[in-house]
């Protein structure tokens, strides 16, 4: 197939002007075009009186692509790279133990269906419960304020994206096609299949809980086997080699191959893996404040005349700005349409994120403003970030007064460093519900001072962000684990043989797709190793 690239047509065109922009790029009628399916297609919005889609496409045609090569065309054609991954290898008969899989996010989920795919059987084991539970079990808090630290925002099958905006970005090189491999499969247990080639695909919750529960069953259906209620309280090693995992109940499965599959917000494991001297190192991860403005204002200064076009959908925004103070403030996981979530995982400790459903049809737009934070910034040791973290989600629980309630302010007195009272033209989406107060002590000095700086600069690139009535909440404090737990080239944790660490709470991945598709690289390692090895 052809690779053509920078293909722009209006956001209203359809079907046939693509098919004439294709055949008029390669010099070709429209009938020598045989296929074209999309491989990328991005909204450009730097003219907006004329915004535009922009696709990367794939091309077959009658007259044969090595001939069209050949005649030397235009340097945006060119031969296609994409091949579709292929799980492999096979599972060699005979295998004495199945491998285990600790996690059942969306590194787990992966790993697993690659090692379902090839035959090897295996036991996924998660901490928390079904995602249709589980969402019970949110809800609830977010209505009543009683928290289960066993099944939340962070913890249940899907794993910490399941309640987010569902957001398919990347920025690994995926050389292999692992990436697009697992949007497929995504689209296979029913998301919506633009994310297959859209630049920015995302989910959406609701749509997300349906998907996770196809893919359980497509894992169930290829001979593997998922246990929920299931939290792992040790590993089982032995002259410096797994044998198994033991239960919080007692119970005891042996394996010599583990995927550590565990989310960002497992500290109670990475308390375990210092203990028995598995590697850890401290790495850097950010913290910072929700901002939240009225979507329809997001939407007028990104998008112009096209604000409410159906077929442009709800205006995001990526902002970066490197304060005076030599630290870089940045927005992180904007939600166009959403909400900001209570995300605790424990008791007495409060986290926010953000999400949205498909249609992203809220009334607020909302995003982190946050600040990165190195290990030279907490207590030494590859815990410290841990801790760190732990100490400024307990000093906001108390900010918003005990209760789960998140401390909040609007923009115009965070700026003038003075305390809110109450809403104005922005109604906090936060629930259980916000306490107004001065955020200035929820975070280090040195996180307010940049992200005050920013807000300023941030509204001379979109009018209206440094609005007064705008709502910042706090604290976001989970947006990567601050543990890597390091492994070989293998895929081996450094100090146990058969360990592999892999996805976000490993801190070798950071979102949803980066985290799946590090789960089939480990599958993959594994299944190789296992094979090799006879185990």
């Amino acid at each position: 197939m052809l690779r053509l690239t920078d293909i722009r047509l209006p956001v209203d065109h359809d079907g046939r002007a693509l098919k004439e922009a294709v055949a008029l790029a390669l010099g070709l009628r429209p009938d020598e075009i045989l296929d074209i399916s999309i491989f990328r297609r991005a909204y450009d919005a730097r003219k907006k009186s004329a915004p535009s889609f922009v696709y990367t496409l794939d091309v077959s045609v009658s007259c044969g692509d090595e001939l069209l090569i050949n005649k030397g065309l235009a340097p945006n054609v060119s031969k296609s790279p994409y091949r579709e991954f292929e799980f492999a290898p096979k599972a060699r008969p005979g295998l004495a133990l199945r491998p285990v899989i600790v996690g059942a996010g969306p590194c787990g989920y992966f790993a697993g269906l690659a090692l379902a795919k090839m035959g090897f059987n295996p036991l996924i084991l998660e901490r928390g419960k079904p995602v249709k539970q589980r969402a019970a079990d949110t809800f609830s808090f977010w209505k009543k304020a009683v928290l289960d630290p066993e099944s939340n925002v962070q913890f249940g099958e899907g794993g910490a994206g399941a309640f987010s905006d569902g957001k398919l970005t990347t920025r690994i090189k995926d050389r292999q096609f692992i990436a697009r491999k697992v949007l497929f499969e995504l689209v296979n247990a029913g998301a919506p299949p633009e994310i297959a080639f859209v630049s920015k695909p995302h989910i959406g919750t609701y749509k997300l809980m349906g998907v996770v529960e196809n893919l359980r069953k497509a894992i169930l259906s290829l001979g593997g086997e998922i246990r929920f209620t299931a939290r792992v309280e040790e590993l089982v090693i032995k002259d410096g080699a797994i044998c198994g995992v033991r239960l919080a109940d007692g119970s005891l499965v042996e394996s010599k191959t583990i995927i550590l599959a565990v989310g960002h917000s497992a500290r109670d494991t990475y308390e375990m893996l210092h203990r028995l001297g598995v590697a850890l190192e401290p790495k850097p991860f950010s913290m910072g404040l929700r901002i939240e403005h009225p979507q329809a204002l997001i939407n007028r200064q990104q998008l112009g005349s096209n604000a409410d076009n159906p077929l442009v959908g709800q205006a995001d925004y990526s902002l970066v700005h490197h304060a005076s103070n030599k630290r870089t403030v940045y927005t992180f996981c904007m939600c166009p349409g959403g909400k900001v979530l209570a995300a605790a995982s424990e008791k007495n400790a409060l986290v926010t994120n953000g999400m949205s459903q498909y249609a992203r049809d809220d009334v607020n737009a909302n995003s982190a403003l946050v600040v990165g934070v190195e290990p030279a910034d907490y207590p030494p040791g590859p815990l410290g970030g841990m801790e760190f973290q732990r100490q400024w989600e307990q000093k906001a629980f108390e900010l918003g007064g005990g209760n789960y309630f998140a401390p909040a302010q609007l923009v115009g007195d965070f700026l003038a460093a003075r305390p809110s009272s109450g809403a104005g033209a922005v109604t906090p989406s936060y629930k259980p519900g916000v306490r107004f107060a001065e955020l200035a002590s929820s975070l280090p000095g040195y996180i307010i001072e940049a992200i005050r700086e920013a807000i300023p600069v941030f509204d001379r690139k979109i009018k209206g962000f440094a609005m007064p009535d705008a709502v910042l909440t706090g604290v976001e404090t989970r947006t990567s684990s601050p543990v890597r737990i390091l492994r070989d080239e293998t895929g081996q944790s450094l100090t146990v043989k058969g360990l592999y660490p892999a996805g976000e709470g490993a801190g070798q991945a950071g979102g949803i797709l980066s985290s799946a598709v590090d789960g089939i690289k480990a599958a993959v390692k594994a299944a190789e190793k296992m094979n090799r090895e006879g185990e």
